[in-house]
């Protein structure tokens, strides 16, 4: 739909709906070239046992049923195969292996707990041979021990078959910490059975993730390929309403203007174009307001900016590319100019932003972007606040 590709994946609850291998009724998948019928489920049972070895997990340490939903699953959907990974945890063991990476901390009901989140109490992650204690594994590595195996055995299977798994989504724990481990697993697997592109299978991951989350994760070299954004995305917790104001600026071709003693209320009257003058290193510089009437601005000559209200704010711009902001997209009541598909609305966005400065787009303490008005229409509104404002009468 609108040429958006539609990708998704399972839920957990398709995943506990499996008790065993029983529960699956359809084994067969044809091979995506050849035709030729195979048991997915014998085949993936095959490769679990080959993959356990390389990637030292005991296949009794999986869900047969976690296998059964993820085969049922992939003869489903066997080019669109991204799996749920993290449905089945296992009995929790003391930290020998990562003391360093999970400390224990009490929980709000008193138990002790570990890291359920985005783990943002180191600064990166490193996965070596010495995380992995003889004494066992730790929890977080144990939360994806029956997931990552069974993935790995049903998209190998899905390979002898013809066809690419795409990847898989972590949905709870240490999701940075929890992506290099699954990262450094697909490699193994990628090495071990000579399948190159095994180690670029797509690592998604959920959890209600928000802007913090992400600027949490990228902080801690995680290796996740795709944010899955829900709640968020859907209501913005920070704005979850946009107040607008209509004001009028102009009717009849006669300019308008709104006083008031908060200045940041006054309008800026009349019909106005508006350019962005970028500087000579390609960014953004400035937004200019201008009256229509006024001759547009010209590359490599200088123009005056000045705040609207604040008279010794103003400085002199030479722009190396100007571009114009306001284009009419309704009038008379149709379309005036043809709507873009979304891809190439989106490339536009991200062009766009792409022009301001990082310290504009920081997410703590961003540079505010400025916005001014030529000098002609500064001394046009200030005449029309002269004429309308109320002359008062002292006694």
């Amino acid at each position: 739909m609108f040429n958006i590709p539609v990708k998704g994946t399972h839920a957990h609850s398709y995943v506990t709906s499996f008790s065993n291998l029983d529960d699956i009724h359809t084994v067969v998948l044809r091979h995506a070239d050849t035709d030729e019928q195979y048991n997915l489920l014998e085949v993936a049972i095959e490769w679990r046992k080959r993959v356990s070895s390389v990637i030292d997990v005991s296949p009794e340490e999986a869900s047969d049923g976690e296998l059964a939903a993820l085969v049922s699953y992939a003869i489903a959907f066997p080019s669109g195969f991204l799996a749920l990974v993290d449905t089945y945890d296992v009995k929790r063991y003391h930290f020998r292996g990562l003391p360093s990476r999970h400390s224990r901390h009490s929980s709000m009901n008193g138990q002790i707990g570990y890291n359920s989140n985005c783990g943002s109490n180191v600064s990166s992650v490193q996965i070596t041979p010495s995380n992995r204690s003889t004494y066992g594994s730790s929890t977080v590595e144990r939360t994806l021990r029956s997931g990552l195996l069974n993935f790995c055995a049903v998209a190998l299977a899905l390979n002898d078959c013809g066809y690419r798994a795409v990847g898989i989504r972590i949905d709870s724990g240490d999701l940075a910490y929890l992506s290099v481990l699954a990262r450094t697993t697909f490699e193994q697997v990628a090495e071990a059975f000579k399948l190159p592109w095994f180690c670029t299978l797509m690592i998604v991951a959920s959890n209600d993730i928000n802007e913090e989350t992400i600027l949490s994760l990228n902080e801690q070299g995680h290796k996740i390929d795709c944010f899955g954004i829900g709640t968020h995305l859907v209501t913005c917790q920070r704005q979850p309403a946009l107040g607008c104001v209509y004001k009028l600026v102009e009717i009849n071709g006669q300019p308008r203007i709104k006083l008031s003693q908060d200045v940041g209320k006054v309008t800026i009257p009349g019909h106005k174009e508006a350019y962005r003058l970028f500087g000579a290193d390609g960014h953004a510089l400035i937004d200019l307001l201008q009256r229509s009437s006024e001759p547009p601005p010209v590359v490599g000559q200088k123009v005056l900016c000045r705040h609207p209200f604040q008279e010794s704010k103003r400085a002199y711009v030479i722009p190396s590319k100007v571009e114009h902001l306001y284009k009419v997209w309704w009038k008379d009541n149709r379309i005036c100019i043809p709507l873009k598909p979304l891809s190439e609305v989106r490339e536009r966005v991200q062009s766009s932003l792409r022009t301001l400065r990082q310290d504009i787009k920081r997410n703590l303490n961003p540079t505010p972007y400025k916005v001014a008005v030529s000098d002609d229409l500064y001394n046009f509104i200030h005449d029309l606040w002269l004429q309308n404002a109320p002359i008062g009468e002292l006694s």
